[in-house]
């Protein structure tokens, strides 16, 4: 049977993908002065103006404006030509200290007021109530989805060639787009590509339609994966001469799906931009992603979604779900029991382990948060892969 999945990505200087990374910048700041700072740093952007707000509690001081307009002009944003300006747009900023009802919760977790756990790892229980999920497939070396995985690709592609001058005439804005051909459940073909770039007013549509095709489309994706049928959409608008916060206003957190697996899984939600690791919407998607990647790479299952729920001050996730889509030997029961076993879902123990108390956020706050394998971040590793394939021939 045959069937399309299409998954989408933006580049560094979409609006929304602009306030994620001021966010996570302003994140890895605070965190850079106290690792244990509790953070949730949100901005809105729209024509001439960013507004930063939400709460930050801890031993630190940063200059919130200075750190926006670098993120601002790093992207590209450094002229009014370009529809945005981080040397002279507004800046408005407004955060408090975080809840002390959160932070009851948060500093001092269920299990260490009942007297039910005292080791290492309770003290801090989860800074809200959610469920987050994690997932891995076989299709590509980074075990994520070919079509979200190219979708990437070519955003990264497209800021590359802008900032190295090989097109100078693009602008910061973009996005794009690649549908997979399914036969069976196993890829055959990319059926589609999609690439809408923000470029300047003096050049024509045939050269950005040319250029696209030459140094950002061939480069990258692999021939095989391409025939005579694949169909291109390059600017199918014909003109995107205005673009970043002065074409759409721009969110903090509204681009999750982007920065998953881009639906090939479910999402529980939350977004991940802006929030320190006690944040379980980030830390426990982080930690699900971890368990799916290692239950894939052990070879227990060729597709795995995890899903991890929390009560907000608990430390222990309430539920531990998980589904391989009958790609293992082994039922979901039996694998729950190996998660269990072998990963401690708790919040200090998942911090500790992924090392997310460091500043390394912004960096993942465009193009992706899963498969980053260059960034070296610890969700990412696969080094429980060999103990579970040991612990599943037990089963």
């Amino acid at each position: 049977m045959k069937r399309l999945f299409t998954s989408e990505s933006v580049t560094e200087g979409h609006p929304d993908k602009l306030c994620d990374q001021v966010s996570d910048a302003i994140l890895d700041a605070i965190l850079a002065q106290d690792p244990k700072a509790h953070v949730a740093c949100e901005c809105a952007a729209k024509t001439g103006m960013l507004l930063i707000f939400g709460e930050a509690s801890g031993n630190f001081d940063v200059d919130y404006e200075a750190i926006a307009r670098k993120v601002i002009t790093d992207i590209g944003y450094d002229s009014d030509e370009k529809c945005f300006n981080g040397n002279t747009c507004k800046i408005i900023v407004h955060m408090e200290e975080q809840s002390a009802d959160i932070a009851m919760g948060v500093n001092e977790s269920h299990e260490v007021k009942t007297g039910s756990s005292s080791d290492e790892f309770a003290h801090i229980g989860a800074g809200d109530q959610g469920m987050m999920f994690g997932y891995a497939n076989s299709e590509t070396e980074e075990l994520m989805p070919l079509s979200v995985k190219y979708a990437q690709v070519l955003a990264m592609r497209l800021a590359e060639v802008r900032k190295d001058g090989t097109l100078p005439y693009l602008r910061p804005d973009g996005k794009t787009q690649v549908t997979v051909e399914y036969n069976d459940g196993e890829v055959t073909r990319i059926d589609t590509i999609v690439v809408s770039t923000q470029h300047s007013p003096d050049v024509s549509l045939d050269q950005i339609r040319s250029d696209i095709m030459t140094y950002v489309i061939d480069p990258v994706v692999p021939a095989d994966l391409i025939d005579e049928n694949t169909r291109y959409f390059i600017n199918p608008t014909g003109r995107f001469v205005i673009g970043g916060p002065m074409g759409d206003s721009g969110l903090t957190g509204r681009k999750i799906i982007v920065d998953t697996y881009g639906g090939h899984s479910s999402h529980g939600g939350g977004a991940f931009s802006g929030k320190d690791p006690t944040k379980v919407d980030r830390s426990g998607a982080y930690m699900a992603r971890y368990i799916a990647k290692n239950i894939v790479a052990a070879g227990i299952a060729t597709e795995c979604e995890v899903q991890l729920a929390y009560a907000i001050g608990v430390a222990e996730p309430v539920s531990v779900c998980v589904d391989t889509f009958g790609t293992s030997k082994l039922d979901a029961e039996q694998i729950a029991r190996l998660i269990y076993d072998h990963f401690d879902m708790r919040p200090a123990a998942i911090i500790r382990k992924l090392e997310l108390d460091k500043p390394q956020y912004r960096a993942l706050a465009a193009y992706g948060h899963m498969g980053r394998t260059a960034l070296g971040v610890k969700w990412e590793d696969t080094d429980k892969a060999d103990e579970l394939r040991k612990a599943a021939a037990c089963c």
